[in-house]
């Protein structure tokens, strides 16, 4: 399981009965997380929340917020992120990628050379964030606006205004296409596709019927001296060994080698890992 214990200002206290009891930064915050069937290791815990996102039977749900800012920001080793509780549960940052952010700057760093970075379905830029901190340069995609926003308060947040980051809003399929066209070269690929999801134009994407083309057309930005090729998967059903295999038949041409495992996070009362997704990293 690939996990991380740097993120000091986000703690996963205990999890059970479909959810979570998370502590981000000063603020305790439940989420459902049907991952978690078990019971809670110890109920007196979820007493005291400062907000609490509770499913609806109609589809969707809703925060009821008892004590908690519009937004605040947290800390991971030197990087920065504004958190804030948004529709469908989410808070703009996926704490169990902070191992996937410390394996970006470590294969970055010990390139000892000038690194170009290509994140698509990028989100709110915390992997961005990663790459930029070791001097790469990133071109960040991804098809909602306010997301890429969001990314640049985050890089704003950790000195990196001005930074060689390009900010795209497109749909991935069809940018990288005009990518390849335009003969553009990345040393380093990173993809955090959704399950399903929708791009500006209506576009429609599905992680089983999609992802083994988007790796395909992906691996022709590939530069003669590629460092590594990074995807992330939450799609139920998938296991980490099928982006994997994509990964390991594409890339075979550059040799190197392919890991693939759960992500997880550590649960502060039990010292167990509730798993949170996957992930298939090749490197060389």
């Amino acid at each position: 399981m690939f996990f991380s214990d740097s993120f000091k200002d986000y703690e996963l206290t205990d999890c059970g009965g479909g959810r979570r009891l998370e502590r981000w930064g000063a603020y305790t915050l439940v989420r459902p997380d049907p991952q978690a069937i078990w019971e809670e290791a110890d109920k007196s815990l979820w007493k005291k929340a400062d907000a609490v996102y509770t499913r609806s039977s109609e589809g969707g749900g809703s925060w009821r917020v008892y004590s908690l800012p519009e937004s605040w920001e947290v800390s991971c080793g030197d990087l920065r992120f504004g958190v804030r509780p948004m529709s469908f549960k989410h808070t703009g940052v996926f704490p169990e990628q902070a191992s996937n952010w410390e394996f970006i700057r470590r294969k970055i760093k010990g390139a000892k050379r000038p690194v170009s970075v290509l994140n698509l379905f990028a989100y709110t830029g915390a992997a961005t964030v990663a790459a930029a901190k070791e001097g790469a340069s990133v071109c960040h995609v991804d098809a909602a606006r306010g997301m890429v926003q969001w990314a640049k308060d985050n890089a704003a947040l950790n000195g990196l205004a001005g930074a060689p980051v390009r900010y795209i809003v497109d749909d991935a399929r069809k940018f990288i296409k005009r990518e390849i066209n335009r003969g553009r070269r990345y040393d380093g690929i990173i993809m955090d596709p959704p399950s399903y999801g929708r791009g500006p134009a209506g576009e429609i994407w599905k992680f089983e019927e999609n992802v083994s083309e988007l790796i395909e057309l992906c691996a022709r930005l590939l530069s003669d001296d590629p460092l590594f090729f990074l995807i992330s998967s939450y799609t139920t059903g998938i296991a980490p060994s099928v982006p994997a295999y994509i990964l390991g038949r594409t890339l075979s041409s550059f040799g190197g080698r392919v890991d693939a495992q759960e992500l997880g996070l550590r649960v502060k009362t039990t010292g167990l890992y509730l798993p949170c997704g996957a992930a298939a990293r090749w490197e060389r």
